[in-house]
């Protein structure tokens, strides 16, 4: 009994607090035509509320894929673009490490891109290891499914 009079209000105030932390941010345009934005309004200009959506990649991800080549244990496939620095470092450590790829630049190449799309790519890379995907590249990532 004793531990619910202590976690009931610590919900009740983790319940009533958690709105405080919302953030607006404002949009205005100055008198020589310069795009502001800001965590209060000006003042003395027409102001616009902006609604952010947070785009955010917290991870590389791995997941299995079933419509790879079963006899492709090893074949690396990646699916890149020119600017990606995930890219570029994953290619720097197949040319060091000596492990063969394959690589689809989806900006340049519209099969590519629809390959891509198929697999519901949302960034680059995209690399797979036989039956094995990773969103993302890491070192450690690439040897533990690489490994596999």
């Amino acid at each position: 009994m004793k531990k619910y009079v202590l976690v009931v209000p610590l919900c009740l105030v983790c319940l009533f607090t958690s709105g405080a932390c919302v953030a607006e941010i404002y949009k205005w345009v100055d008198e020589n035509g310069r795009v502001h934005f800001g965590d209060a309004p000006a003042e003395d200009q027409k102001v616009e509320q902006v609604d952010l959506e947070i785009n955010t990649f917290e991870s590389v991800t791995y997941e299995d894929i079933e419509f790879a080549e079963p006899s492709a244990n090893k074949k690396v496939t990646m699916y890149s673009t020119s600017w990606c620095g995930y890219c570029k470092k994953a290619r720097k450590y197949f040319d060091a490490n000596n492990i063969a790829y394959v690589e689809y630049d989806i900006e340049k190449s519209q099969s590519a891109r629809r390959a891509y799309d198929r697999l519901g790519g949302k960034g680059v890379p995209v690399i797979l290891v036989g039956k094995k995907r990773m969103n993302g590249f890491s070192e450690k990532g690439f040897q533990r499914i690489y490994s596999r």
